[in-house]
């Protein structure tokens, strides 16, 4: 929101959030009306009034796709232009991007039902392509430079162009993020080149779709963080730094905010002189950069078939909330699966800065389902091996194993790659000491007996231990589960359950909901397992995951990790980060478990606390 917003500043379908593309449900019926009316073939048909919902579409496509690419780069680091970080706001802020595109969509049809000469257009016309580029090299490149000059006065900065400049650091979508008052001024503006070809009967398809694309790839391009365009093209024609700018140009003006306001050609801003003297050095500086040495890197994988969509280089707006599935997106969904089979590599999603630390989440291309199918385990290995090899030579200090990268089955909780490679200078943590941790400090203060159920691990054992020791009585289900428990050290108090009356529940893989059923009305769930139980009562409390609320400290973490809420971070994630700051030279896998007293201690020290 701008600093003092003006009139017209929010989108007038604001209010009908997911439902405002109704709006176009007239027009759209109408196009299909005039399909089955038309008797004559394609002579009368009205392809631009046809096109106008794919091409929205297409643009709708266009747009994430940079996104995506842009969030990648960004996160490996190479060519990067700004290290500031983006957080939670921004993303919120950014999320109306598509707004834009519906009110293009809107003008389209409108124009084309008012105007005779909009209608029934050719696909392609010479005359029409060169007039609208020399238009928009002239007068649009022009009238915007001194519209984007004005739009810094005081006056109309306060109340409409200060919502842009919110985000210093910019990606893709930034590009489009203005107050509606400022949205149809542009339009008004790059009207001019469309009107004009209408106007003089040269307008064609190509001429007004290719050129809102147009507009499109420069303002995405120009807004990411990272330089892409190589010297090679400024050396074979070097006027082009004059007609063309590049991403660490418009970043300039959005972090000096007084150079460097053209539109998409420099030429205007080095005739007034409002050129950034530092923009060829940023740009040399930006294509030179290498990629980020991370100290930690945390390997996770995709959960489940749509759970791309949730990471950080997926959609923005999904990733800003913990994760769901959504039944609209299997379309999209199929095609992901169908190029993650083909594509097949670990990839970077996130990177967080943390006082002197540099991290990073890595994500195996395998779901959930698969490292339950055996004849996938070797091959889910090799991938967790090479993520584990590359990190090591890259310098990390720390690899975290996430989810059921950790599995005892797969590679006994990482202890196998240890073996494999004794030279390995990083160490690898699986967090399991935080995650006792966690659970022990989130049973309520003066409980005297709790009840067990799940799968029996490393973690299961030490947190039935440490109860046992603090004098909890400990029930389980099940006969089997008491003697494996019992066997232990210190656990006399373990017993096995008669009625299911205890109020405290700690739960792990393998809960049930007919054993959920059998819980008192009010009892709290508290899950030790990475994925949370199935939820199958509203009567009772289902606690987070082993996870804890990172401080503010932590930077650009605007995406939810799986199921958490925002700014919570799985305690498996959480070990590797607390064992790099503090120094701890020492693997934690297989069976072996740190003081989880000690890790929980630097938690807190550090600014972690508990989400509830």
């Amino acid at each position: 929101m701008a600093t003092k917003p003006g009139l017209l500043t929010d989108w007038p379908w604001k209010h009908l959030g997911s439902f405002k593309y109704m709006i176009l449900a007239p027009w759209a019926m109408q196009s299909i009306y005039s399909i089955a009316k038309n008797k004559n073939g394609e002579k009368e048909r009205d392809y631009i009034n046809l096109l106008v919902i794919p091409f929205m579409v297409s643009r709708i496509l266009h747009n994430q796709i940079w996104i995506s690419i842009s969030r990648h780069r960004t996160a490996k680091g190479n060519n990067r232009i700004l290290d500031r970080t983006i957080e939670f706001e921004q993303v919120d802020r950014e999320s109306n991007w598509d707004d834009n595109i519906l009110l293009s969509g809107i003008l389209l049809y409108f124009f084309n039902s008012t105007l005779k000469s909009a209608s029934f257009l050719p696909i392609w016309r010479n005359d029409g392509i060169i007039i609208t580029i020399l238009i928009h090299a002239g007068p649009v490149e022009y009238l915007y430079y001194w519209l984007h000059r004005g739009l810094h006065h005081h006056f109309l900065y306060t109340r409409y162009h200060s919502h842009h400049h919110s985000s210093i650091v910019t990606e893709p979508i930034t590009s489009v993020i203005h107050p509606f008052a400022e949205h149809l001024s542009y339009f008004a503006l790059f009207a001019i080149p469309m009107f004009a070809t209408i106007l003089t009967g040269t307008a064609s398809l190509i001429s007004l779709f290719g050129y809102i694309t147009y507009i499109d790839l420069m303002n995405n391009m120009g807004h990411c963080n990272f330089e892409l365009v190589p010297k090679w093209i400024f050396s074979i024609f070097p006027p082009l730094k004059y007609l063309m700018y590049t991403p660490s140009f418009h970043s300039l003006h959005h972090t000096q905010f007084r150079t460097n306001y053209s539109l998409f050609m420099p030429f205007y801003d080095y005739v007034h002189g409002t050129m950034d003297k530092s923009t060829d050095a940023l740009y040399e500086t930006s294509l030179e950069r290498k990629e980020d040495s991370p100290d930690v890197v945390h390997i996770t994988h995709l959960t489940t078939p749509d759970s791309i969509f949730h990471l950080q280089v997926g959609f923005a707006s999904f990733a800003s909330k913990p994760q769901k599935s959504k039944w609209y997106m299997w379309p999209l969904t199929f095609w992901s699966v169908t190029f993650n089979y083909i594509y097949g590599k670990t990839f970077i999603v996130e990177r967080n800065l943390f006082e002197k630390l540099k991290l990073q989440s890595w994500a195996i291309p395998r779901y959930s389902i698969q490292y339950s199918l055996k004849w996938q385990g070797k091959s889910i290995n090799g991938l967790i091996e090479e993520a584990i090899l590359e990190a090591d030579a890259r310098g990390a200090k720390i690899i975290s194993l996430g989810l059921l990268n950790q599995s005892e089955e797969l590679n006994r909780r990482g202890e196998l790659f240890v073996e494999k490679h004794p030279k390995m200078k990083t160490k690898i943590v699986d967090g399991s000491s935080l995650a006792v941790a966690v659970v022990l400090n989130s049973i309520p203060k003066g409980t005297t007996e709790i009840l067990f159920r799940g799968s029996l691990s490393k973690i299961a054992f030490a947190i039935v231990s440490a109860l046992c020791q603090q004098g909890i009585k400990v029930a389980t289900f099940y006969e089997n589960e008491k003697l494996k428990l019992s066997a232990m050290p210190h656990a006399s108090k373990v017993v096995t359950s008669e009625n299911y009356t205890q109020m405290i529940w700690i739960v792990g893989d393998g809960f049930t909901g007919d054993e959920q059923k059998k819980a008192p009305k009010g009892t709290l769930f508290i899950p030790f397992s990475q994925f949370p139980p199935k939820k199958a009562r509203n009567d009772v409390v289902y606690r987070h995951t082993p996870s804890l609320i990172a401080p503010p400290s932590l930077k650009n973490l605007n995406s939810c990790e799986n199921w958490l809420p925002r700014r919570a971070m799985s305690a498996w994630r959480v070990a590797g980060i607390l064992h790099a700051l503090e120094g701890w030279n020492v693997n934690e896998c297989g069976e072996d478990i740190f003081e989880f007293k000690k890790i929980w201690e630097a938690a807190l020290k550090h600014g972690f606390r508990p989400i509830n």
